[in-house]
């Protein structure tokens, strides 16, 4: 197949192009590649490129189609990642993940390609209870990013038809080594602090539950959806995780304590209550794809993270330095006059 993948040089994409490519996909790539200089250990793929910035490539319409024309299916990960960077600037948040991502599937649509792969999440569950939610569960983001993730879905799906099959991956929290690692995850900031520290650190109360899943899990689920046949997929949501991989954040903190020997748990000066609480129920995909097998739980997630963090001698100042927290990293670069508050590449200054 001929996919392009939007965001490819991010902590999934970076993930799933290779695996795209191992499968023996033809693939191309378009990010704006905003972390360039924030690869943490291992090799970035090198795709054909068919863009930077998403707003830019979806505002010449006509250029757009022509470059799309061809593609059998869209993975369209690309937007800012988490709820610390679309707090950072709602507006900017509605307009890149929301408005830039439902132009691009009326793109796609017009040039022909028939399937639109979308990165939800799980947050568009937000706050919930402690009951199991499955996909036809009630949305209530509380968050910028959260609520861009259900815009999308509701806006794509209105454009699908005979020609124009959308799929929304509404992934867990992710977590795991990726080339392009982040340290504003929950499973990685608490082996991060343990292992740098001694002390697994908790931010909150620790008593929101949480799903999560192994980055390197969230790529193949999406390989294996791009492969599957379009009946099997057509204008479907997919939780994308294990049920058996729900947390509550006090017990992935006592994997993490488990799993370095001598650490403590202990609770940041501005822990306060998490808003955000929801259990998934994953089962839709693993009764629809039991060739779908998730490899990884919480404790062999933070194992590999640890022989990571040996093998690159990560430090403390590493790991709380601008490199891998994606907030941080952007506010050091528009301080820097890299980028412009809108998250453009300054014309005065390029990535290195």
């Amino acid at each position: 197949m001929k996919l392009l993948v939007t965001g490819h040089l991010g902590y999934i994409g970076t993930i799933l192009t290779p695996l795209l490519l191992a499968r023996g996909h033809d693939v191309s790539g378009l990010d704006s590649d905003l972390f360039a200089r924030c690869t943490f250990s291992g090799v970035v793929a090198d795709v054909p490129k068919l863009g930077a910035d998403i707003r830019h490539f979806v505002a010449n319409k006509a250029a757009a189609i022509d470059a799309l024309a061809g593609f059998d299916a869209v993975i369209h990960l690309a937007g800012l990642s988490n709820d610390p960077l679309g707090d950072y600037h709602p507006d900017l948040t509605r307009e890149i993940n929301a408005e830039a991502s439902i132009c691009l599937a009326r793109l796609t649509k017009a040039a022909g390609v028939p399937r639109f792969l979308f990165a939800s999440s799980c947050s568009n569950y937000g706050a919930s209870s402690s009951e199991f939610i499955d996909e036809s569960g009630r949305f209530n983001p509380v968050t910028p990013y959260g609520r861009s993730k259900v815009v999308v879905e509701q806006e794509v799906t209105k454009l699908a038809d005979e020609h124009f099959s959308p799929t929304f991956l509404r992934a867990s929290t992710a977590y795991g080594f990726s080339p392009r690692l982040r340290f504003d995850l929950v499973v990685n900031n608490l082996t991060a602090w343990a292992f740098t520290t001694g002390q697994v650190r908790l931010k909150s109360d620790g008593l929101p539950w949480r799903p999560i899943v192994h980055v390197a899990d969230i790529a193949l689920a999406y390989a294996v959806i791009a492969e599957a046949p379009r009946d099997d997929v057509h204008l479907e949501a997919f939780n994308i995780g294990q049920t058996s991989e729900n947390y509550q954040i006090r017990d992935i903190a006592l994997i993490v304590r488990d799993a370095v020997p001598g650490a403590n748990v202990c609770f940041a000066e501005d822990a306060a209550p998490d808003l955000r609480n929801y259990r998934v129920d994953c089962n839709h995909i693993a009764r629809k794809f039991p060739g779908w097998k998730p490899q990884w739980t919480c404790r062999r997630g933070v194992e590999q993270l640890l022989e990571s963090f040996t093998s690159n001698h990560l430090s403390v100042e590493a790991f709380e330095g601008e490199s891998y927290k994606r907030i941080a990293h952007i506010k050091a670069r528009i301080a820097r006059g890299e980028l412009t508050a809108d998250l453009f590449q300054s014309e005065t200054h390029a990535t290195s």
